[in-house]
């Protein structure tokens, strides 16, 4: 109980010590002077070369896999709904950096993910992530902010002692972290003494996350909590983590390592991030591509436009995300009929672009062919062509 003590004291003051100086970044006050303010994220959101930088964590990495189910292991889901919401933000958001705590398959500790933030100036902080239980029939997505919550309960506490635990990877962690447990629910006290600064746009973009992995990627709703994640700790700025699903349920692991649940979560991700552009810094939403974003996400602007796709291939199986057999296709999707998963790619509502993506993927499918869809349903192409003229 003494060494309890004495942990929460000095995470305590390391807590306060390092926030400030990362707070007041003096190089920007000319900048920042000559700007209009037009949001209320603190004026920190936009860096020295006006850019917004957002920091990606994909979860464990390297030696350490996180979740485990057979040959599906956590730390390549998180990886791979990373890259997909870092690509969209890179191709449709102007004045937006990117930066990733890993881009491969590396170990990175979990004080060091707070740094690269840090280090970086970076104006908000997401950290991707899958659960698991014991329980096999447990589901859906939640998504966290730092803190304790009144009523906690003891599936939050279990979230975030199995996330911590990536700390026993460390050599040095009983000194890193000053002799915090990642075994012991009694370590976690530690984060009632702390009080973020960002915790109110936190839990915003917390919620705004949440709402579109149910509405978007129509998952679950475990809702936003918060608990002690020590990889939020020492971030300062708004931060989250979000658990995309249970690795351990077997149809929820088919999902996330298939490449319609990796596009999917992705872009719910990436739709969350726009929202939180929109809503807090208006100056930035006026650099955000929003045609892209309704053309990724399967709608048109304008409003139920039939969308094209190219048919390349059928499988009685849903894909792994890696498999080479969709390599550098253009968001790959498939749709189920007949119980077969029909597999296609490129989404546009240009019937001279699909004709010509058509001509390309029959390069590698000979039989590829042009598909139609309305508000997610099949239709003839024809009937299609004919909406669109009618448009």
């Amino acid at each position: 109980m003494v060494r309890l003590l004495r942990f929460t004291v000095l995470l305590s003051m390391r807590f306060t010590s390092f926030i400030k100086p990362n707070i007041v970044r003096l190089p920007k006050v000319a900048l920042l002077l000559s700007l209009p303010v037009f949001c209320s994220i603190p004026v920190r959101a936009i860096d020295a070369e006006g850019n917004f930088v957002v920091v990606i964590d994909p979860g464990h990495g390297g030696k350490d896999p996180g979740a485990v189910n057979g040959r599906n292991l956590e730390k390549t889901i998180n990886l791979n709904v990373a890259l997909k919401m870092g690509s969209l933000i890179e191709n449709n958001c102007k004045n937006v950096k990117v930066i990733y705590t890993r881009k491969t398959d590396v170990f990175v500790e979990l004080e060091r993910r707070g740094e690269i933030a840090n280090k970086a100036g970076a104006d908000l902080f997401i950290s991707i992530h899958t659960n698991s239980a014991k329980k096999k029939s447990a589901k859906g997505a939640e998504t966290f902010l730092l803190g304790v919550e009144e009523n906690r309960t003891s599936a939050n506490l279990s979230v975030a002692m199995e996330e911590n635990k990536a700390i026993l990877y460390e050599s040095d962690y009983e000194t890193r972290y000053e002799g915090y447990d990642p075994n012991s629910s009694e370590s976690l006290i530690i984060f009632e003494f702390m009080q973020n600064e960002y915790q109110k746009e936190s839990l915003k973009f917390a919620d705004m996350v949440q709402k579109q992995l149910i509405s978007h990627a129509r998952r679950p709703d475990r809702g936003v909590h918060q608990a002690g994640f020590l990889v939020l700790w020492k971030a300062a700025m708004p931060s989250i983590l979000v658990e995309l699903g249970f690795i351990s349920n077997t149809e929820e692991c088919r999902y996330m390592t298939s490449q319609k649940g990796v596009d999917e979560l992705g872009s719910s991700l990436y739709r969350a991030f726009v929202k939180y552009l929109e809503e807090y810094c208006k100056q930035m939403s006026k650099s955000v591509n929003l045609s892209a974003l309704t053309n990724e996400s399967g709608s048109v602007a304008g409003g139920n436009k039939p969308v094209f796709k190219v048919q390349f291939m059928i499988s009685s199986q849903p894909l792994q995300s890696n498999d080479n057999r969709t390599k550098d296709l253009p968001d790959v999707d498939y749709y189920k009929e007949n119980n077969q998963y029909k597999y296609v790619c490129g989404k546009t509502s240009d019937y001279e672009s699909i004709l010509k993506l058509q001509t390309e993927v029959r390069k590698r499918y000979k039989d590829a062919f042009i598909v139609a869809f309305l508000d997610d349903k099949k239709i003839g192409v024809k009937e299609a062509l004919d909406l669109i003229a009618d448009k």
